[in-house]
């Protein structure tokens, strides 16, 4: 097992910050202050064409954080600190040309993101192993994943086959490459769409939720365009995650 290595520490606001790699993975995990009880653990997973410290998973991390929970992201192959491959410059060229022709954005991005999910779910399973070494954390922990758009394409498939993950938050992505992974999830899921999306059609939106095996599940449906989920999301997620894998509970020996 490859192990976990700290580069960098800052604190602020009940908040620490520190970056680390998994072999060639970097990552970031945001904690409660040092000396705090172990908390529950909870995995995020970046949109596209960002990185594992953009506003979105800071600012939903720093609401976890204060809830009582751990929250680590890593950049998914392509993105942030890692470099792009030839394979990520052609399918990046290629949405950008299907969005300057008016074209369905769709095909491109449900192919390309499978193609990052083959990649990221073994990066993603063995941070995991490495994050569960620390001591604030535990083997025994809760785990938790949330991700939307990007984060949902990778975390279904992560979902379907990592049996320590208890709880999920998904959502705005299609259904083709992730109903039959959801089939095989049964822990409870929250789900996020935009009612007026308009990549997304209402009907691919839900089919996914729809496919999800659990029978705690809860669609939430906004209305408004791609890119205007509701900040109040996060809260409600955070309220999700506090429901389903706990508080902090258990004091470090």
């Amino acid at each position: 097992m490859q192990s976990l290595q700290f580069t960098a520490e800052s604190s602020s606001n009940g908040t620490t910050e520190r970056d680390f790699t998994v072999g060639e993975i970097p990552g970031v995990l945001w904690s409660p202050a040092p000396g705090a009880d172990r908390a529950p653990l909870v995995l995020m997973g970046h949109g596209g064409g960002t990185h594992k410290k953009a506003p979105a998973m800071s600012g939903r991390a720093q609401r976890l954080v204060a809830a009582g929970f751990h929250v680590a992201v890593i950049d998914t192959p392509g993105h942030g600190d890692r470099p792009r491959t030839a394979h990520d410059e052609r399918e990046i060229a290629e949405l950008y040309r299907a969005r300057a022709a008016g074209e369905p954005e769709g095909p491109v991005v449900v192919r390309y993101n499978a193609y990052l999910a083959e990649l990221a779910v073994p990066e993603w399973r063995a941070t995991l192993d490495a994050l569960q070494e620390l001591a604030e954390i535990g083997a025994d922990g809760p785990v938790g994943y949330f991700g939307i758009n990007m984060g949902t394409a990778i975390g279904v498939p992560l979902v379907a086959v990592e049996p320590r993950i208890t709880a999920a938050v998904f959502g705005q992505h299609w259904p083709d490459a992730l109903a039959e992974q959801a089939r095989r999830i049964t822990v409870p899921v929250e789900f996020a769409m935009q009612w007026d999306d308009e990549h997304i059609p209402r009907d691919a939106a839900l089919a996914l939720f729809d496919a999800f095996a659990s029978t705690d599940k809860t669609l939430h449906a906004n209305a408004g365009r791609h890119k205007e989920l509701p900040r109040f999301e996060a809260d409600s997620a955070v309220r999700f995650f506090v429901r389903h894998l706990g508080r902090a509970a258990v004091t470090r020996a």
